[in-house]
């Protein structure tokens, strides 16, 4: 499976299980990396955010987090969210996280990850087609203002956000209802 937007990458309604099949690999260990996303209408928080180890590496540790959007220069602005103490593991595979992130409906966001360097070099599945924009940045953790991008290309990398919608019907069965209604 290749990457597709609200599949096994941006803002999806379940997590991604399988390898998301990326047409390439690039090194991310010691930089902090970031892709433009928008919230759907109806959506109100993150629950998880998780990316894509494609290879073997060190244990090391990795931060996520979400920035706000500078639209004027089109890059990560202010860092809204951290999670900031996280185990990777040596595997391949998801490394996930669970938040209880706030998000506004209809909003520009960044989805961010932060890798501590390790010798085995980490890296991350990615598509040069169909994304919005994503930004690196040489960085030893998420920093709380996004600096100038020494990378930016418009393609999709292997991180998600599960979200959680407020349109989102609660089923009362009917005697409760009655219940309630006194």
């Amino acid at each position: 499976m290749a990457l597709i937007l609200g599949t096994n990458c941006g803002f999806v309604i379940e997590a991604p299980v399988g390898d998301p099949g990326g047409t390439g690999t690039t090194t991310r260990d010691g930089y902090a990396g970031a892709m433009k996303v928008v919230t759907g209408a109806g959506v109100t928080k993150i629950t998880e955010i998780g990316w894509w180890s494609a290879n073997y590496s060190e244990e090391t540790n990795f931060e996520v987090g979400l920035y706000s959007h500078d639209a004027g220069n089109d890059k990560p602005n202010a860092r809204l969210y951290v999670d900031n103490t996280n185990a990777k593991g040596t595997a391949a595979g998801w490394k996930v996280v669970t938040v209880d992130w706030d998000v506004v409906a209809e909003t520009t966001y960044w989805l961010a990850y932060q890798i501590d360097n390790t010798s085995t070099a980490t890296k991350i599945d990615y598509k040069t087609t169909g994304g919005l924009r994503v930004s690196f940045v040489l960085a030893a953790t998420l920093p709380a203002t996004w600096v100038a991008s020494n990378e930016n290309a418009d393609y999709l990398n292997a991180i998600y956000a599960v979200y959680t919608s407020g349109d989102e019907s609660v089923f009362v069965p009917y005697y409760y209802q009655k219940l309630l209604a006194g």
